[in-house]
This record gives structure tokens, sequence and C-alpha cells, in this order.
């Protein structure tokens, strides 16, 4: 592969002012829209020699045959042009959204001559005002219920509208008092207005000036002995505070934000958008992000930001984000178009918006994980991602079971190997292991000697196989199953070197039969023994997420095991310190919260401890202090 791309324009004929870029095929297709403030120094950073850059990039102008730019007179302009753009071509190396679902809203149909509150998933009806998403169906419509007997509007179809009007009969809905529109003849068209500007006004912002009203009317009337009118007072006082306590109040009663918790891999990105109204937490909305190209967070967020807003009516005054993106001042400035009046953007770093911001990260996590599962727990997505890797690593059959190993160790202490296995595709958590590593000398040693005692099972009678003490088990039997099924694929959590030493183990313990690679995380590439490149799998390829999925899991198992040791460590090292039970010991470790802060505090902080004297504070020290 050359190292200049025939198509790369001279350096001096790419401007420096502002603009947006587009890569495209030899056919024409855009493969690539984005915008930079200089656009000679975005530009340069795409055709730098192409073994620095990132896999996905370098793929993008390796397919890409040409790029043209278009010059604009400001950054907020570049970034008008880039969404435009964006929506236009739809260009497969953008960012791509996936909602995890449809999700429903409440609208309130302002462009009809009565307005009429709905539950719709159609975002483009013409006038329309909208509130939410909703998680579930239902939640929109016991809010609906709840909000009709405060601000009593029309429920009722534009047809029973249209035959009540023209009949003077009310609709159905009016006559079991379900609709309060004009149809139901109880109000006229201009007081049905007003009490929808109400009800928006109260959706929009839990305005709590209506509780105070309704309180005061409804105590007004209970004076004048009115008690009819006071207890339809008390009853629309109790739909409100109904509606109001159904979303906690996480912010500010006077705070309208958006705020956005993202998580991330090197793949995709899953994003927890929740609206605040009125300081609570009136909607949440799932999005799922597959990157095509190496992208910063600061990038994705702004990404983020003109997928959300791009069509939005509702822009609020606050943004809250975990990134800043390097054109927030242009976004805020886009934004203020669409809504009229100022946007900031913001980072959440404190306080209830900072806990608020580690709900909806959590939420995300958890999301991306639901996302990258769900693919390998698909049977058909199985089978393709077995298929997809027999092809890939040129195996003569689908690696029906394979095992991941994983070297974990703490500034190289407490090294650890841990192997799951997947059959079919699924995990086998019965059969995941994990081994200590007492000497060794680095990762890849550490790989062959965990390698080398996996392999001799192959060759164990069964009987001495279930003896074998040497590993343990997650959520499994005392008694551990025979464990001689080869396996038809190793992976290991590693680049070339890894891979050299899993297949230098294969070869020593005479079992060359099965297949070894290794997946190095930063660019996910996927390497062989002997090969002087790695295979590159496509981004939306299953049988990448399934190594990936196996990756992983090696990882957390790892990572499980070796926290256990720890813990099991220095408990049995303050076990050997005189006049210290196990009691202490549980107190100790609770008050400092590791054993890192322990191990680094003095007599004096150690003697803080309820049930810590002086001396035995000394000895604790004095005995850490030789470990």
């Amino acid at each position: 592969m050359a190292d200049v791309l025939p198509y790369r324009p001279r350096t001096g004929e790419i401007p420096t002012d502002p603009g947006v870029y587009r890569f495209r095929d030899a056919e024409g297709r855009v493969l690539y829209v984005g915008k930079a403030k200089n656009l000679r120094q975005r530009l340069s950073n795409y055709f730098a020699p192409l073994r620095t850059l990132h896999e996905r990039t370098r793929r993008m102008v390796t397919t890409a045959a040409s790029v043209e730019w278009t010059v604009v007179p400001t950054d907020v302009d570049s970034l008008q042009l880039e969404y435009m753009w964006i929506k236009e071509f739809d260009p497969p190396f953008n960012v791509r959204y996936k909602d995890d679902k449809s999700y429903p809203f409440m609208a309130v149909t302002l462009g009809d001559e009565a307005p009429r509150v709905i539950v719709t998933r159609n975002r483009r009806i013409p006038g329309a005002r909208y509130f939410g998403p909703y998680p579930k169906v239902w939640a929109v419509h016991e809010t609906i219920d709840l909000m009709v007997k405060a601000f009593p509007i029309r429920t009722c179809s534009d047809s029973s509208y249209k035959r009540a009007m023209q009949t003077g009969r009310p609709c159905f809905p009016g006559q079991i008092g379900k609709c309060g529109g004009p149809c139901s003849m109880t109000v006229t068209i201009e007081e049905h207005r007003a009490m929808v500007d109400d009800f928006v006004a109260f959706m929009a912002g839990g305005d709590e000036r209506f509780t105070r009203e309704l309180t005061k009317r409804m105590l007004a009337a209970s004076a004048a002995m009115d008690y009819e009118a006071a207890a339809r007072y008390r009853d629309k006082l109790s739909a409100i505070e109904a509606v109001l306590g159904k979303s906690a109040l996480v912010l500010a009663a006077d705070e309208d934000a958006d705020l956005f918790g993202i998580a991330e891999d090197e793949l995709a990105a899953a994003v927890q958008h929740f609206v605040i109204r009125g300081g609570r937490v009136r909607g949440v909305r799932a999005t799922t992000i597959e990157k095509e190209i190496d992208i910063t967070t600061g990038e994705l967020v702004d990404q983020v930001l003109q997928h959300a807003y791009g069509d939005a009516q509702d822009v609020p005054r606050r943004i809250l984000v975990p990134t800043l993106p390097d054109d927030a001042a242009e976004l805020e400035e886009w934004l203020r178009e669409r809504r009229g009046r100022k946007v900031e953007i913001a980072v959440a770093q404190r306080g209830q918006r900072a806990d608020l911001m580690r709900t909806a990260t959590i939420n995300a996590q958890q999301a991306l994980i639901r996302h990258k599962t769900r693919r390998t727990s698909d049977y058909v997505a199985r089978t393709q991602a077995l298929t997809d890797l027999q092809e890939a690593l040129g195996l003569e059959e689908a690696p029906l079971r394979i095992e991941c190993f994983d070297i974990s160790h703490l500034g190289g202490t407490n090294v650890v190997a841990s192997m799951v296995v997947f059959e079919d595709g699924l995990p086998r958590k019965d059969q995941y292991r994990s081994f200590n590593i007492p000497e060794t000398t680095d990762d890849t040693d550490s790989m062959y000697q965990v390698l080398r005692r996996r392999l001799a099972h192959l060759d164990r009678p069964e009987a001495e196989d279930a003896q074998e003490t040497d590993a343990e088990l997650e959520g499994a039997p005392r008694r551990k199953p025979r464990f001689a099924y080869p396996p038809q694929l190793l992976l290991v959590d590693g680049g070339q070197p890894q891979v050299e030493a899993a297949a230098r183990a294969l070869q020593d313990a005479g079992h060359t039969e099965i297949a070894v690679c290794g997946i190095a995380k930063r660019l996910e590439e996927i390497w062989l023994p002997g090969d002087d490149f790695p295979v590159i799998l496509p981004r939306t390829s299953e049988a990448l997420y399934l190594l990936q999925r196996l990756r992983d899991e090696a990882h957390r198992f790892a990572i499980t095991h070796q926290r256990k040791r720890r813990r099991s460590d220095i408990t049995t090292v303050l076990a050997e310190v005189p006049g210290l039970g196990a009691a202490r010991i549980k107190v100790l470790l609770k008050h400092f919260g590791s054993v890192t802060a322990l191990r680094a505090a003095e007599p004096g902080q150690i003697e803080e401890v309820q049930g810590i004297g002086p001396v035995l504070a000394q000895s604790i020290h004095a005995h850490l202090s030789t470990r």
C-alpha cells in the first residue's frame, strides 16, 4: 500500500479558512463529511503517513478517491453546513445513530382549531408540541389521565370532534367526562385554548403557580362554604401533585436543561439523554452510536448535539455534557439561533448536576453492554460471527469452542490470569478458570506459563484432571468437571508478542492443531502467529463483537480474581500481628478503604481507628512496613 494517497492535494492548495470537507469514493459517493476551523490543518491530519493513522481512519482515506472542501465565512456556518450535508448524503463513515426503540411522546396538536392531547410516536405532526419521550406507553397514558383532571382539554379523535361540532351533541368521551374540549359543549373554543395554554405551560416547566393558585381558590371556596367548588379545586390539586410526584425533583425548581451521559469504546457509544424541565426529569431517550472513524469524546459530543437538536423544536437554556467539544462556542451560537435565546453548554462538575450525570453515565454504560451482548446472544448473529471467524482466520471449521486468556497484575505484583470459555457463541461460566502466577518476567512469559498449564489438561486422565486445584471457578460446584475437551480457537488479550508466546506454548505442548489469535485493544486488530500485519475485521462484523465480548469478559474475570487475592493477602498479613483479630482487621480495612491507604498510614492515623491503641497501631505499622 502506497504511503502517499494519489488524490492528496498540494498543501498550498488547501485554504486556512473555516469550512466543510467531503471525502468521495470512485463512484462519487460521499464517504465522510467533516468541518474545520482551519481546513489546511485539519486535512493534513488525514494525509499523514498511513501507518500513523487509526485503522478506521486509514480505511476511510484509502477507500476514498477524492476530497473536496467548501470555505464558509464563520465557524457557525461550517457547523450548519456540516449538519445539512450529513443529513443529505448519510455518509457511511460518519457516526451512525440507532435508537434502542421507538419511544412514545405526549403531543398537543396546537395547529388544530381545538388542540387535543395524544400519545404518538410520530414526530412530524404539523404545529404539535411534544413532551417526553417516555419509556413506556402506559406512563404517557397515566400522565394524560392525571393531567386532564387538572386541565380538561380535548382527548377525542378528529372525527368525533367534527361530528359533535356539526350536530351539537357532545362527543362520547365528553359524555363520560373524559374530554373537555369544545366538543363536550361545556366550554368555548377560546376558553379551551386558554386551558390548552395552561396545560402546555405546566408540562413545559411544572409551573408551581398552578399549585399556588388552585390552593388559594380552594381555600377561598371553602371559606365561602362553596364546598362543591372547593372539592373540584381539591381534585385538580391532587392531580397536579400526582404528576409532580411521579418525576423526582433532581435540580433547582427553575432549571430547564438537557443532560447527556455517554459511555463508549473503540467501535460504539451509548447515549442517555435526560430531559429536565422545571427541575424534574420529564423524559429519557437512549441512543446507540456506531463509530466509523476514530473520534475523540469531544467530537462525539459535538455529533450527538447536532443529531439531538438539528430538527428539534424544544431547545433548553442549558445543556450538560461530560466533555466540552472544541467548538462549544459555535455550537452555542447554532443552538441560540434555533431557540431564539441564549443557550449554555456546560460540564456537570459538582453538586446535583454531577450526581445526575453519574446516573446517566451508569445507564449509558449498561446500555452499551446490552448493545454488545444483544448481538452475541442472538442465534443468527452468533452463527454469522462463528462463520465470519472461520473465514477471516482461515480455519477448517467454525470455532464452536473458544477460550480467551488475559493477564492481570498490580505493578508487577499479584500476577493472575483468567480463562473464559464460550461455546456456540455463549459463555460457559461453569468452565471459567483463574490462575495464580507466582514468578514471571513479563506478560508474554505469564501467557506462556498459563497456556502450558491449561494445555496439560488435554493429556491428563479424567480422574487426575478432576482433582486439579490450580484453578478457581465462578459459580460452579466444588468438584470441577473434566476439562479435557479441546478448544478450536485460543484467543489472547494482546498483540503480536502475546500471540507468539501463545503459539510457542501450543508448539511445546504438541497441540498445534488448535488455532490461536490475539485481539489488540487500541485498534481492535486481530493478530495471527507469524504474520507481520493484522487481520482487520469490518467494524460491523459480528465476529468482531464476539471477540470483544470474550476479551472484555476475560478482563473482568481476571480483575475480579486479582481483587480477591489482594483482599485475602492483606487479611493474612494482618492476622500475623499479635492482638489483631478478624473483627479489628475488618474495621481497619473499612476505615482506610483500601490496602494502599492502610500501608501508607502512620501509626497516629492507625490509632484513630476504634479499638486500636498506640501499641497495637505501632505493631501494625511496623509489620506492614516489612512486607
